[in-house]
């Protein structure tokens, strides 16, 4: 149960990084909060297995930064290749 903690945790670190990064414009604001709790609940998950418990500190310290580096890269080269797409769009539509 204590796994849903995380994920609202990783949600919400990934919601931080749609707004912290610049071109929110050019995604889905439903992006880097599913994409948080996604990396929170692999990291949770892989730690558990491994016998870290849930009242450890490592545990929590890992699945935040794991959701904020999964967050801040995918929402960074997802924006980039974005932009790049839509100016070889405008450029072949002569916009």
């Amino acid at each position: 149960m204590q796994i849903l903690l995380g994920l609202i945790l990783g949600a919400v670190v990934g919601l931080a990084v749609h707004f912290v990064l610049p071109h929110r414009d050019l995604r889905g604001t439903a992006l880097a909060p599913v994409v948080g709790a996604a990396a929170a609940a692999v990291s949770w998950t892989a730690l558990t297995w491994a016998g870290v418990g849930a009242d450890s500190l490592v545990l929590w310290l890992a699945t935040v930064i794991a959701a904020a580096v999964t967050s801040l890269v995918l929402v960074t080269a997802l924006s980039r290749a974005r932009m790049r797409s839509d100016a070889t769009d405008r450029a072949r539509h002569g916009i």
